[in-house]
């Protein structure tokens, strides 16, 4: 990692930031994280409690002057999505990130940075770290395995917490106040399928669909991107003509990831036709995608070694046509707000071979009623497969409450320093603001951060400008509370 970041200002977040990610700290396995975050609390002499989860929270009494002031609870997710470019060989719970600068962003070499929600807890450290910063009584919590399931928000301890004041710093638009958030429900598909020998005397070749821009399944939702399961499958059944056999398909990444690579294992009967086919539907997504996926690669690879058995025709036509027909993407747009995404599902995960497949998705809905019915209009094919469907993660939505005194302090706050008036808003993400306010009922709760893109991909990158703008309003925040 270049010490470039360590130079960067504010020095104090970066640092703590480059510390974080010099730590791996993969969602379910933060361990090392965790002893990191209890040992700085011990060294900076904080009262350093933890839940029966190992969520945690570090203590620290106010800064002179404002000992009156009501407690304020500073909250983050210690975890981080895991993520990497197909090429790029990177052990995650061995190494640190791989960071550099990049003119105004800091990124990560072919995986995800981390800034989710990296960025948002060396916030909280460089607060917890200060001596000379004006602030309330602070109660910082650190909690585990939000980005595979809200698991610690979920299992949060009742009765460590008192503060009724909740700022969490895991929003990814600087200019945006967060005051609700979507909930979430995993929907998982399990189909054994039946096989054939490989017949002999085709081809075999490798179908890959790669160098799409990804991204977070409920914030880049509604940007129009490919998703490159679905995609694949369309260019399989558009060879179907030259007699394919599907071997083996694999696609897509983490169940919050809109999937940017996908491949097939496939054999063919008629090589030509095949090459024809396949040039027609790859010049057809091409100028489909151009404005959403401008690099969408989609390469054919004979391979030297054909599979053994491959999907028998009945069952290989019910898969194709069942991922076809799945709803993905945006079901909904909300009526009430103009340009939320109401519903949304997300193809995530497909891995198929060996008679066994399996399937990951995430459907999100602000309204609980239309999160029901997106799981249900999702997994509708594959109940007609018969394929074993279940649901798991069900977690709820954070209602907004426009007339939070916190909101409309920190809005005029916004508006004096920049001069500008700052966007108010819910948005389509999971935030674990409403699962915390079921645990801790009655908290006045605002989201919001430095701007960060391409979260939950390889192209994951932080502006170090906004980055100092966010702090700068982060601690005015903190001395007016």
């Amino acid at each position: 990692m270049s010490n470039t970041i360590r130079n960067l200002e504010p020095t104090a977040p970066w640092n703590f930031f480059a510390d974080l990610n010099a730590i791996p700290r993969p969602s379910k396995k933060e361990a090392k994280i965790a002893q990191w975050v209890r040992e700085f609390g011990q060294k900076n002499g904080l009262e350093v409690l933890e839940d029966d989860f190992g969520n945690l929270i570090l203590k620290k009494p106010a800064s002179p002057g404002h000992e009156k002031s009501p407690v304020t609870i500073l909250q983050g997710h210690l975890d981080m999505v895991h993520s990497k470019n197909a090429e790029v060989t990177f052990d995650f719970e061995k190494q640190g990130i791989d960071m550099y600068v990049d003119g105004d962003w800091v990124r990560a070499r072919g995986t995800t940075l981390g800034a989710d929600n990296g960025l948002g807890v060396a916030a909280i450290l460089a607060v917890l770290a200060a001596k000379d910063i004006a602030h309330p009584p602070l109660e910082a919590l650190f909690t585990l395995d939000e980005e595979q399931g809200l698991g610690g928000a979920k299992n949060l301890g009742r009765g460590l917490l008192e503060g009724k004041v909740l700022l969490n710093l895991d929003t990814e638009e600087d200019h945006v106040l967060t005051i609700g958030c979507a909930g979430g429900i995993d929907t998982l598909i399990d189909w054994d399928y039946k096989t054939d020998k490989s017949p002999e005397n085709m081809r075999a070749y490798t179908l890959k669909i790669n160098q799409l821009q990804g991204g977070h399944s409920g914030m880049d939702i509604n940007r129009g991107r490919g998703n490159a399961n679905k995609l694949l499958v369309r260019a399989l059944m558009a060879c179907m003509p030259a007699g394919v056999r599907i071997a083996e398909f694999e696609g897509g990444n983490l169940r919050n990831e809109i999937p940017r690579e996908a491949q097939a294992t496939i054999l063919v009967k008629n090589d030509p036709l095949f090459h024809t086919l396949l040039q027609t539907i790859a010049q057809e997504l091409s100028a489909e995608f151009q404005t959403g996926e401008p690099s969408l690669n989609i390469t054919a690879t004979e391979r030297a070694e054909s599979p053994t058995e491959v999907m028998e025709n009945v069952d290989q036509a019910k898969f194709l046509q069942a991922i076809r027909s799945v709803q993905n993407g945006v079901y909904r747009m909300s009526p009430e707000i103009p340009e939320l995404v109401e519903a949304s599902t997300n193809l995530a995960k497909i891995s198929l071979r060996n008679g066994k497949m399996t399937i990951g998705s995430l459907q999100r809905s602000s309204v609980d009623s239309s999160k029901t019915d997106v799981a249900a209009a999702f997994r509708a094919p594959f109940d007609l497969l018969g394929a074993k469907v279940e649901t798991a993660n069900d977690y709820p939505g954070w209602k907004p409450n426009p007339s939070s005194n916190v909101v409309k302090k920190m809005a005029d706050i916004y508006e004096k320093r920049f001069g500008h008036a700052p966007v108010i808003e819910a948005c389509h993400a999971g935030l674990e603001c409403g699962i915390i306010g079921e645990a801790y009922p009655g908290l006045d709760m605002v989201s919001f951060g430095p701007l960060i893109q391409g979260a939950h991909s390889p192209d994951e990158r932080a502006s170090i400008a906004s980055f100092e703008k966010f702090w700068g309003y982060y601690l005015e925040v903190l001395a007016s509370l």
